[in-house]
């Protein structure tokens, strides 16, 4: 059976931030205030569907699918672009891959003890660029 990622997580880091961000190529005030933000993550899991609300004064993202399966993500708010989308288990971690404009974006997501660790990547120059939130 997979992890459950049920639950209401708060950050406690986000490093690499404004280079993930870079890699975007999100403008600088979006840059500026977002790497202000700490946002939250609220999850509800049934099985392999799932949301995944991410939480801030600035701005909240919601991200509804089925594991396994393609879907069209709309990044509406995140950085304005559209790509498509898949998320499958890797042992007892989510792998997220973005198929679209960007090369190689995508997130890996699991559980140690009680924390949640989520590391963005996306490639810029040929080589990735990590974010992790712990």
């Amino acid at each position: 059976m997979p992890a459950d990622f049920n639950g209401y997580w708060k950050m406690v880091s986000n490093d690499n931030f404004e280079e993930y961000l870079k890699a975007l190529d999100v403008n600088v005030a979006v840059r500026k205030i977002a790497n202000l933000l700490k946002p939250d993550k609220e999850i509800l899991q049934n099985g392999d569907h799932m949301i995944i609300k991410t939480l801030s004064t600035f701005r909240n993202y919601i991200m509804e699918f089925d594991v396994g399966k393609e879907f069209e993500e709309d990044l509406s708010g995140v950085d304005d672009r559209k790509c498509m989308t898949t998320v499958s288990w890797d042992g007892d971690k989510l792998l997220c891959v973005q198929n679209g404009e960007k090369e190689g974006r995508g997130w890996t997501q699991w559980i140690e003890g009680d924390e949640m660790h989520l590391v963005r990547s996306c490639k810029r120059f040929g080589m990735p660029l990590p974010s992790n939130v712990r």
